[in-house]
């Protein structure tokens, strides 16, 4: 398995250079084809209006709008990936939302990289792009920091195993990852359903092994505090690159209401995020 199709979003925020420049950089490493995909949003309408002169007025700067934007992403696009020689396309797709337009897309890549919500940005994308696709697109997501990238991801991995559904999704969307890096750590905090954590880490710890990946098990209380605070905590004590993990173990409603890791670590991630659902 590899990731021989890319989809970045491209959105011609701040954080879309970053978000290519990962691409590049990962098509480099596993001979990738890079599709930059910009979301034209659609006229909205005012829902009362009868003052047609008003109405064009409107609709003049939509356009205007959308076009300068679109040609603002276009052209980071170009400088970043369609200059280095890589195999490449632009698409621009009409659509009310990213994240539909993204899911769809999604089907046809291995791997889908946007960006983490930047709440400073003058334009945002939904807030909930990532976890959104990643819930609806049954491909693995690459979320990349709205601060940016030090260093390319890849070389101290942290996969966040429970054996659950989604952290097994989340896992094998991030082979090519894992078996390419220098060293994988996983962390098990807590397992549910009182399974045995040192049963859970020799399974997780062979499978990995069998696809030539370096693996170290580090088992971890988060004795009733937030899960996702630990797992911040031990990537910054390991210097780790690139976060992997299953998101919405519990419902995403209640993950909301009553916080849960997948929150904390879509709000406050410091490296990529490599999620699935």
């Amino acid at each position: 398995m590899a990731y021989k199709t890319i989809l970045v979003h491209c959105d011609g925020g701040r954080g879309m250079e970053a978000r290519l420049k990962l691409a590049v950089n990962l098509a480099d490493r596993f001979d990738s084809h890079v599709v930059g995909l910009h979301v034209r949003q659609r006229f909205h309408a005012p829902a009362f209006t009868d003052a047609d002169i008003a109405m064009d007025a409107l609709y003049r700067t939509y356009e205007a709008t959308a076009k300068a934007e679109e040609a603002a992403a276009a052209s980071v696009f170009r400088k970043v990936v369609g200059t280095k020689g890589h195999s490449s396309e632009w698409r621009v797709i009409d659509r009310h939302a990213d994240d539909e337009a993204l899911s769809g897309r999604a089907r046809y890549a291995d791997l889908v990289i946007v960006g983490q919500s930047d709440p400073d940005a003058p334009t945002m994308a939904p807030p909930d792009l990532a976890e959104n696709v990643a819930m609806t697109s049954e491909r693995p997501v690459l979320v990349v920091p709205h601060v940016g990238v030090m260093k390319p991801p890849g070389k101290t991995v942290m996969l966040c195993w429970n054996d659950s559904r989604e952290a097994a999704r989340a896992a094998t969307g991030a082979l090519p990852l894992l078996a390419a890096a220098d060293k994988v750590i996983v962390l098990l905090i807590d397992p549910a359903n009182g399974a045995d954590r040192e049963e859970l880490g020799i399974d997780i710890a062979e499978w990995l092994a069998r696809h030539s990946v370096k693996v170290t098990v580090q088992r971890d209380s988060a004795a009733g505090s937030d899960v996702g605070g630990v797992i911040l905590s031990r990537a910054a004590d390991h210097d780790v690159d690139l976060i992997v993990m299953g998101i919405y173990g519990h419902s995403r409603m209640r993950e909301m209401v009553l916080g849960g890791a997948s929150r904390t670590l879509l709000a406050s991630m410091t490296v990529p995020l490599l999620i699935a659902h």
